[in-house]
């Protein structure tokens, strides 16, 4: 699919509301980057087993085609893009973008599309394209209205890139406008090629990146200490650590403003809270353990992270 010196966006489009977001995201990151943009777009009959007339298979591709097609001119109106292409496949939608991503230099997709129940906050592809993917997956939840009179959230919300709410389409010829990039580095090998990603990503919208690390000893939490072990010292020598480690980190890359966050919190809810405000937070993808797609600070970051959340492959 790509051509030699022409690296593209992936997006998934379904015209859920979700994977709308998703498309003005993904032309953002395409003109930032000088990609091209490659509108995808997976049908696939809901009753394999059973045998079905061609006609009706031929109307319901000429239905998805039309889906496609919507992508592909939404992209052209916003504009700012080299180019852009379709791709219909008659697949699974999680298996088409696995494959098409091994190609591209980015894949964006909705949290959820319109398959579900109502208030299923993260569907399956949002899922099993993070936790499979060669490539970075931005995921983006869709923009609820209701965010802005909920008081309980009134710091949460942020607007993302120009042009991912759906009212702001007009504003999406204006640029990233910077933002704060939140990372969560722990120092495995995923979440420091995270903190590359999250530093480009920061360069490139002329932001800022914020790294954080939640330490958690349960001993403590608990109001006791274990015999012959200083907690304080242990927790002292897991900030110094993870302060040199983001010191070294952003001596190598962009030069981009880094600052470092160090709690005593759970990882999870530590990245979650983090993120509240941000544009963008990062998260790296570790190799799969036996019976575990995702881990536990992914499973949060997904299911309940509003700004759009980026999962950085390992490490090869």
């Amino acid at each position: 699919m790509r051509e030699p010196g022409m690296g593209f966006v992936l997006v998934g489009y379904d015209e859920s509301p979700g994977s709308e977001q998703a498309l003005r995201w993904a032309v953002e990151e395409a003109r930032l980057r000088g990609l091209a943009v490659v509108v995808c777009h997976a049908w696939n009959w809901p009753y394999p087993l059973r045998a079905v007339s061609r006609a009706l298979l031929a109307e319901v591709e000429r239905v998805a085609a039309g889906v496609v097609e919507d992508g592909v001119r939404r992209v052209r109106a916003l504009g700012g893009v080299p180019d852009v292409r379709p791709l219909l496949v008659k697949r699974p939608a999680s298996a088409v973008l696995l494959e098409a991503a091994a190609e591209a230099e980015l894949v964006v997709l909705g949290s959820r599309g319109v398959g579900g129940f109502e208030d299923l906050r993260v569907g399956s592809a949002a899922v099993q394209v993070p936790a499979h993917s060669p490539t970075p997956v931005i995921v983006v939840r869709p923009y609820d209205r209701d965010d802005d009179h909920d008081d309980d959230h009134d710091d949460d919300h942020v607007d993302g890139p120009p042009g991912t709410r759906p009212d702001e389409d007009a504003r999406s010829q204006e640029g990233a406008g910077g933002g704060r990039i939140v990372v969560g580095v722990d120092g495995s090998p995923a979440s420091l090629a995270a903190f590359g990603f999250a530093v480009r990503e920061a360069a490139l919208r002329d932001g800022v990146v914020e790294a954080v690390c939640g330490w958690w000893d349960p001993c403590a939490w608990q109001g006791h200490e274990e015999p012959f072990v200083d907690n304080a010292r242990m927790r002292a020598e897991a900030e110094s650590g993870f302060r040199d480690v983001v010191r070294r980190l952003a001596g190598c890359g962009p030069d981009v403003p880094v600052t470092a966050t160090f709690e005593a919190e759970r990882p999870p809810r530590m990245v979650v809270e983090s993120a509240k405000g941000a544009t963008l937070l990062v998260v790296g993808r570790s190799h799969r353990q036996a019976g575990v797609l995702v881990g536990p600070v992914l499973q949060a970051a997904l299911a309940e992270v509003r700004c759009p959340v980026a999962v950085t492959p390992p490490p090869s």
